[in-house]
């Protein structure tokens, strides 16, 4: 049997192919939608993409299971799990077998035994791995989004960004109960996880990319809980805020993903279109660092840099029902486009390369930038009452601690707030570290506020220099 898996940074999402070089047969297990990568390595191996699967109906990036059985022609296995209400609706016109707790897969002398997991999705599965060529006991579990190494799948993303009423408790109760039975497998199993450090899939992920299960029975806090009570609280305090797009995911991944055949290749805008492009509303995103996007950027231009949480503020602050441009050089493009892909952010309506600043530098042209502040600096401006404070990190770490005074927004919401902020003195926008701060400063700048400074270091860098911070609530 071959196992490989693999693993995408930006959504800290982890797929797998498991292949029997007996009979030649290969699956591939939560597959993203860069779909060549899989069909590159069974080629490698000698292998062909039989069997395509997935453990559930994704909320955080958009399934390549539906292009990858129509690019190998694999046969498509989807969960019938769940109730009528979560079923894939493209099921019948794509051809796939719907399987449910008990069934199996048949992958040469590779078999997955598919076992019903909710709680974090109705019609979650988990699939354990048998190798029948060398053994007569199950080898591992592909868990999907159902255990993590240290955590478990959150229960509350229904509800928070689904939408779905009144199903937070309800999924953490059902959860608590697949736990259980869970835990009467050997302990010997490997887990091997959906998701990884940095995902909003869960609060406590570890980075670690595999375990076992009983390693997790003794140290993942999930299946330690002593009580379905006490499990229930737990899950469901301090879940972080999910991405706005997460909620699309879920649509798309039920209704069907649109099979693109490939990445999409955006023209490059010429020169000349540009200032036409801006002056008309065009949405661009500048994928440049921050620090050079402070230093001058095409004016209404929103920066969202080209690193692991691309993915992420491009979801949060980008429509999916509205073409955009990019603003990269050609090896950017392509990761840009790459990314934006795999969370169905679709529409790039063409690219911008960055020569095009200097262009705009010698016609004469004004290019924007984004004053930088210090801790010290920001203490003298609030002292005189000179500036609007405003944090943009999340609820979690502002309840744990804010600067005095601020106003409180999450970057995924800014966009939809700017019109109810104080635009009388300069903004001062704020987040841990600096980084979020500058995409949101950027996001004021581009929708018209003409001051805006972002604070270098973030309330990091205010606590460390021995700034007053505060837990007391400030009204927004």
């Amino acid at each position: 049997m071959l196992l490989q898996r693999f693993y995408d940074d930006g959504l800290a999402q982890a797929s797998y192919l498991i292949g029997c070089h007996a009979t030649g047969e290969a699956i591939v297990v939560d597959p993203n939608r860069d779909v060549d990568q899989y069909v590159a390595a069974a080629e490698r191996e000698g292998l062909r993409l039989t069997h395509v699967t997935e453990t559930h109906i994704h909320a955080d990036f958009v399934s390549g299971a539906r292009e990858l059985a129509q690019r190998t022609g694999a046969a498509l296995f989807l969960s019938t799990e769940g109730g009528p209400d979560w079923q894939y609706a493209f099921a019948a016109e794509a051809g796939a077998t719907l399987v449910k707790d008990g069934d199996t897969i048949r992958v040469g002398n590779v078999v997955l035994t598919v076992m019903h997991t909710p709680g974090h999705t109705p019609e979650h599965l988990s699939f354990v791995v048998h190798d029948t060529a060398s053994a007569t006991e199950p080898m591992g579990v592909l868990t999907g989004d159902f255990v993590f190494v240290g955590d478990v799948g959150r229960p509350d993303l229904l509800e928070k960004a689904a939408k779905v009423a009144n199903t937070m408790e309800a999924g953490a109760r059902t959860l608590y109960r697949s736990l259980q039975r869970f835990k009467q497998l050997p302990d010997w199993l490997q887990i091997w996880p959906g998701h990884g450090a940095g995902s909003a899939c869960g609060k406590a992920l570890g980075a670690v990319p595999t375990s076992t299960l009983g390693y997790e029975k003794r140290f993942n806090w999930g299946l330690a809980a002593v009580s379905e009570d006490a499990f229930v609280a737990a899950v469901l305090e301090g879940q972080p805020e999910p991405p706005a797009y997460f909620a699309q995911m879920k649509r798309i991944n039920k209704s069907g993903p649109r099979v693109l055949g490939g990445l999409p290749q955006p023209p490059r805008v010429p020169a000349a279109r540009v200032e036409p492009l801006l002056a008309g509303g065009t949405v661009v995103v500048d994928t440049r660092p921050s620090a050079e996007f402070a230093a001058g950027h095409l004016p209404g231009t929103v920066n969202i840099p080209l690193n692991k949480s691309f993915s992420t503020w491009a979801g949060w602050l980008l429509s999916y029902d509205a073409d955009f441009v990019l603003l990269a050089d050609d090896a950017s493009c392509r990761k840009a486009v790459r990314e934006l892909a795999m969370i169905g952010l679709d529409r790039v309506a063409g690219v911008i390369h960055p020569d095009v600043l200097a262009t705009w530098r010698a016609d004469g042209k004004h290019l924007g930038a984004i004053p930088q502040t210090t801790p010290g600096e920001l203490a003298s401006l609030l002292a005189r009452d000179a500036v609007t404070l405003l944090d943009v990190r999340g609820q979690g770490e502002w309840a744990a601690g804010h600067i005095p005074g601020a106003r409180h927004v999450p970057l995924g919401y800014l966009a939809a707030s700017v019109g109810s902020l104080p635009t009388a003195k300069p903004i001062v926008v704020q987040c841990q570290g600096g980084a979020r701060s500058a995409i949101g400063a950027s996001v004021l700048r581009a929708a018209g506020l003409p001051a805006v400074i972002n604070l270098g270091g973030g309330y990091a860098e205010w606590a460390r220099s021995g700034h007053p911070t505060t837990r007391e609530a400030v009204t927004p």
